[in-house]
């Protein structure tokens, strides 16, 4: 799922060599009574031994060290071997070759996450050629998304529901240029990617309320981090320009080219979208936290949205059909 907190991002956990510690599911864990789980694998440098131990569990994930005897390889070289392609489930059969195309998105980097970030999936480079044929630019966010992205909503209110914390990194370009194109319309390609960019706003908008009592550079990028219920209840009459160049001179006066934190933002009805001002994304499934999302953008229209979608046989979830959304307020 993500790396023990022992490192401070994935990139650094993904590029470990000989032993590592994540956070992972396990399939059939009562099975796995004690001892080592061992694997042979075939790389470029001839046959490894995958080892996993069982270091501790936890309520949602145990923590599994894997170990591997080849001191060349990185544990992203090492999953790259020995794993497959995480289809959904849903598509009830094992992973293809094709799929390490298919279920991937043409702009992707780096390695790191749980699931593709499906909406991108509609993106082919024809498609990125007709958009710049209309002059619409393209920047990109590194996403690593996590399981609790698929992490149903059980509580019978949305408050008592724990939001998921994922991964993002953003360069300052990125920052800039989205400060520069904030009046013309920015349109998020994934609900992933929405969550990133508004967290950005409310990242400047801590920095603008610390700024008042301490020194810039003294900010702490875990103070700036942003929590569940912080867009309710922080202040939120800033505009959105004022926040990024905040978050722009916050980034200057700590020497970061880049940032690289996570969000437990939650983006439900009743959230007013500071960035944004559109979704490109795939249809949702009920009771998901990504429906919230889609209801805060569009309000009380995302039933009629889902009414036309399902009485005209539109696919659903990973490999479906995607939807252009804009904000109804």
């Amino acid at each position: 799922l993500e790396p023990a907190n022992d490192y401070t991002d994935i990139t650094t956990a993904m590029l470990q060599k000989e032993k590592v510690l994540w956070k992972c599911l396990v399939g059939g864990a009562k099975k796995w009574k004690e001892g080592l789980l061992q694997k042979n694998i075939a790389t470029a440098h001839g046959m490894t031994l995958l080892t996993a131990r069982k270091a501790e569990k936890k309520n949602d994930y145990f923590l599994i060290e894997f170990v591997w005897n080849d001191e060349g390889l990185t544990f992203a070289e090492v999953l790259h071997y020995a794993g497959v392609i995480p289809l959904p489930p849903y598509l009830e059969r094992p992973a293809e070759e094709k799929d390490k195309t298919a279920y991937q998105t043409i702009y992707a980097v780096h390695d790191g996450s749980v699931a593709a970030p499906t909406a991108g999936l509609h993106f082919t480079n024809r498609v990125f050629d007709a958009l710049s044929a209309r002059n619409i630019d393209t920047a990109f966010v590194t996403l690593h998304v996590g399981a609790g992205t698929f992490k149903p909503v059980k509580a019978a209110v949305m408050q008592e529901h724990e939001m998921h914390a994922e991964f993002f990194e953003v360069s300052k370009e990125l920052v800039e240029h989205i400060t520069v194109k904030i009046d013309d319309g920015i349109i998020a390609v994934g609900t992933t990617s929405l969550r990133t960019i508004e967290s950005l706003y409310w990242m400047g908008v801590k920095i603008c309320s610390f700024y008042e009592n301490t020194n810039i550079d003294d900010i702490t990028a875990d103070e700036i981090s942003v929590k569940q219920w912080d867009a309710y209840e922080l202040p939120a009459n800033i505009p959105a320009g004022k926040a990024l160049n905040a978050l722009l001179q916050w980034m200057n006066a700590r020497g970061l080219t880049r940032i690289i934190t996570k969000t437990q933002i939650i983006i439900a009805p009743g959230y007013m979208l500071r960035v944004a001002k559109g979704l490109a994304t795939n249809f949702h499934q009920p009771q998901s936290t990504l429906l919230l999302l889609v209801a805060a953008v569009v309000g009380n229209d995302w039933k009629k949205i889902y009414d036309y979608a399902l009485t005209h046989n539109f696919r659903f979830l990973s490999y479906g059909d995607g939807s252009l959304l804009f904000k109804n307020y």
